[in-house]
């Protein structure tokens, strides 16, 4: 995979802390930055996956994109019967 460097000044408080976490943990601190920045890019990815749904979903709702009523509604019995079991 190819790689590509960046120059990333910082904080001192953040540098301090980052270097402290890279001698507890005994990882390198490139890895520690990276793992931060794939899960930070991960979770904005997965937010603006359910931003998009949930617009749609305010776009459709009531209209032929809607649910199908009756799928709608065997979902629900479906959902109450599992419950009615759990007891």
């Amino acid at each position: 995979m190819a790689r590509h460097n960046m120059h990333l000044p910082l904080p001192t408080d953040i540098y301090t802390r980052l270097n402290a976490e890279s001698e507890r943990s005994g990882q390198p601190t490139t890895v520690l930055v990276r793992e931060a920045i794939e899960a930070w890019l991960a979770e904005r990815e997965k937010d603006a996956l359910h931003d998009a749904i949930a617009d749609y979903a305010r776009q459709a709702g009531g209209t032929s994109a809607d649910l199908d009523p009756e799928l709608e509604g065997a979902a629900v019995e479906h959902f109450l019967d599992g419950k009615r079991e759990d007891k």
